[in-house]
């Protein structure tokens, strides 16, 4: 009897330890932190309209401003060489706060180097990137982030987000750290950077939207932060529910779901702008107007090439689907909006049925998580192969910043519920 007593003793004592040790562990990691995606861009290889010359990059100081998403305590910063042909050598590479998205000012006080594995420079082999060693520096959501880099020597081949709607900056000789660079000259394109990570609490979680100029903003404001995933990373912000919701913006003018056009097609670049943002939790698919416009823009097509088309586009959002799925995202299909008029496709009767089609089958039930319904948002209820006047940016193929406006507030957050 003694003994069954002090057995029973012991194992008590046991299992309060462990109920105490238990306890612990879960106040510990309440109190972690986990990387979120607060700013992303696709990379691909820049049209030679939109790549730097060469020798502008040799011993170059390149300054570039950042629209955050979400907030946090402490960022890391992506630099991608992803379509470089040789090892890229930064030497230096700083952040701070930028006076203004329209100037290449910085508060000096604010600026802090980089460190990549604890050293200032950093290698990145061709077709690779590099993420920088945490750096504690708080950010507010919404906020503007400055990053900074110097090269010795040009890339083989750049890798570049052409369709920024943000100013760069960039001048001769290393001035990483310069309050200002003077004589500076500018360009509206991002290159070598690819995605802002922000530490933040382990629920905080990432939207990707994976699309086409649409998306990347063609016809938003330069500098303004006004393309729909802005305006729905400012919702997401201004709703208590969703604050720990990070925005990441993977869209390429010009791409197309299922070709290499501008940037390598939607399935080819997925694993890499969908399934490789921090926290990537949910992905908006919202592309194929490309695919759509361009199977006749230069003459008719017969019928059963229209119907081949409307089948393959389908079979790819399939693809995106399980692929999302197998890596736990839910993924949320958009409508694709009107795009009669445009003069760029000039679309015909036979090209609008195509995408009333492919609407349809994003409507029907079943295929995807949840439809956004872009199309209902901005045609126009008397001609709805047409953009709604108010929302056309004036080229009847993309959204002004008020269309693009109306699809962001068109969302349900309730979407994005844990």
């Amino acid at each position: 009897m003694r003994f069954a007593r002090y057995f029973l003793l012991f194992f008590g004592v046991v299992l309060i330890a462990r109920a105490s040790l238990a306890q612990t562990t879960v106040s510990s990691a309440s109190q972690a932190t986990a990387w979120t995606a607060s700013w992303g861009a696709s990379q691909q290889i820049p049209e030679p309209s939109n790549a730097l010359e060469s020798e502008e990059l040799r011993d170059a100081t390149v300054r570039q401003i950042f629209h955050l998403s979400l907030g946090g305590s402490a960022l890391r910063v992506h630099v991608s060489n992803a379509f470089g042909t040789e090892a890229l050598h930064v030497t230096a590479v700083h952040i701070a706060r930028p006076v203004s998205p329209a100037s290449s000012a910085i508060d000096p006080a604010s600026d802090r180097p980089l460190t990549f594995a604890g050293k200032p420079d950093v290698t990145v082999p061709p077709g690779a990137e590099f993420v920088s060693d945490p750096i504690d520096f708080p950010v507010a959501p919404l906020a503007d982030l400055a990053i900074t880099f110097h090269l010795d020597a040009p890339p083989a081949r750049e890798t570049s987000h052409p369709g920024s709607r943000a100013t760069s900056y960039y001048a001769h000789g290393d001035a990483v750290g310069a309050a200002n660079l003077s004589d500076a000259k500018h360009i509206d394109h991002w290159y070598q950077i690819s995605e802002i990570d922000v530490q933040f609490t382990p629920d905080a979680a990432s939207v990707v939207a994976l699309g086409d100029s649409i998306t990347d903003g063609h016809g938003a404001t330069t500098n303004g932060n006004d393309r729909w995933t802005d305006v729905l990373a400012q919702r997401l912000q201004a709703d208590a529910n969703s604050k720990q919701i990070g925005v990441s913006n993977q869209g390429i003018g010009g791409n197309h779901l299922l070709t290499d056009g501008l940037g390598p097609n939607a399935l080819a670049r997925f694993d890499r702008d969908v399934l490789g943002p921090a926290g990537a939790r949910w992905v908006i698919v919202f592309e194929g107007v490309n695919d759509l416009g361009a199977l006749a823009r230069n003459g008719d097509a017969p019928p059963d090439a229209h119907a081949s088309l409307v089948a393959r586009i389908i079979a790819a959002y399939e693809q995106i689907v399980a692929r999302a799925h197998a890596h736990g995202l839910r993924v949320y299909g958009a409508t694709i909006t009107p795009y009669v008029g445009s003069d760029y496709y000039h679309p015909a009767p036979a090209d609008e049925a195509d995408r009333i089609a492919v609407n349809q089958w994003i409507r029907t039930a079943g295929h995807f998580d949840a439809v956004i319904d872009f199309d209902a948002v901005v045609r126009d209820p008397q001609h709805p192969d047409r953009l709604l006047p108010a929302y056309d940016c004036g080229d009847h193929l993309h959204p002004s910043p008020a269309g693009y406006k109306a699809m962001a507030e068109a969302i349900q957050l309730s979407l994005f519920a844990r």
